[in-house]
């Protein structure tokens, strides 16, 4: 079916209507804590969320997924959660009930199939393009992704995140072109990025798998590792391609006083960190973001070797 952010809005209020578990989680959202934090002139939002406990402590390990039921498939899922069929029936558009935007949304693809991204990104383009006013993202198998098992985007309105508005402020430096899309890298983000703009989501695709191509990949992942941010830019459509290498920090963990409960995902790396206890919320500031930075992403250097490999 065609869906817009005037479809979604009445989706939303429908389901909150009939779900009580959902309403009220959409509805604490007004509570929690939050904090604003200034990382090397990004703004970066801290937010205490106990609900999403059930994500930052999810065991994504190949024998507690499979020893589990796939909540993203239409089987296993609640009876009173039910969705809109979008993109030619391949995908489900769902709330989701743990949310951490005002508007939270779930897109699983309507078979069970690995959390990969490859030949999706327009499928991804598209959705952000329908919903005007929400960024879509992906998060890679162990790039944040609670259900690595089976493929799907989120989205949420896009006012929530920061990272938008920090690429609108600083200089952007164009790398390769391919057809109506354009890829530029920026060295002026906390967070190493290429970022992808185009009006057509083929085009975009086509360039994001040049990209995807070109990243690093460990032995034991199946695709580069990443998360994806796509939202509406002018004309455009903007595709930010985040690189990791790493996907908990190196201080991940419940048990000692130097842990901190935190699995950034894109919601983390667009600006919005997430933390399950008040503790590791009291305790976050600029400099352990900037660790959580580095020991995570792709280091500037390599990502420019990326990025010139590709203009060839």
């Amino acid at each position: 079916m065609d869906i817009n952010s005037k479809v979604i809005a009445d989706f939303i209020a429908d389901q909150l209507s009939k779900w009580e578990l959902a309403d009220n989680n959409f509805k604490a959202l007004a509570g929690v804590k939050v904090k604003t934090l200034d990382v090397d002139g990004m703004p970066i939002k801290v937010q205490f969320n106990p609900a999403r406990i059930v994500s930052s402590s999810a065991k994504v390990d190949a024998k507690s997924l499979k020893e589990r039921k796939c909540f993203l498939c239409e089987a296993n899922r609640p009876a009173v959660q039910y969705g809109l069929e979008w993109g030619d029936g391949r995908y489900t558009v769902l709330i989701n009930p743990f949310p951490i935007f005002p508007r939270h949304l779930t897109i699983p693809d309507n078979g069970h199939v690995d959390q990969l991204i490859r030949g999706r990104v327009a499928d991804m383009m598209r959705l952000a393009r329908a919903l005007e006013d929400y960024t879509v993202f992906y998060n890679g198998p162990k790039c944040g992704a609670s259900a690595p098992d089976h493929m799907h985007f989120q989205a949420g309105n896009s006012d929530f995140l920061t990272i938008g508005e920090a690429l609108r402020k600083v200089a952007l430096e164009p790398i390769v072109e391919d057809g109506a899309a354009r890829a530029s890298v920026s060295d002026e983000l906390p967070l190493p990025v290429i970022v992808i703009d185009s009006p057509c989501p083929e085009a975009g695709q086509r360039l994001f798998e040049r990209i995807y191509d070109a990243l690093p990949i460990r032995d034991d992942e199946t695709e580069p590792m990443m998360n994806l941010l796509c939202y509406p830019e002018g004309d455009d459509i903007r595709l930010v391609v985040i690189p990791r290498k790493q996907h908990r920090p190196s201080f991940y963990g419940t048990e000692g006083d130097d842990t901190m409960l935190i699995s950034p995902a894109s919601v983390d790396m667009g600006g919005v960190f997430i933390t399950p206890l008040e503790k590791d919320f009291e305790r976050l500031d600029a400099d352990l973001i900037r660790r959580i930075f580095a020991e995570l992403c792709l280091d500037k250097a390599t990502l420019r070797k990326v990025a010139e490999s590709i203009k060839v």
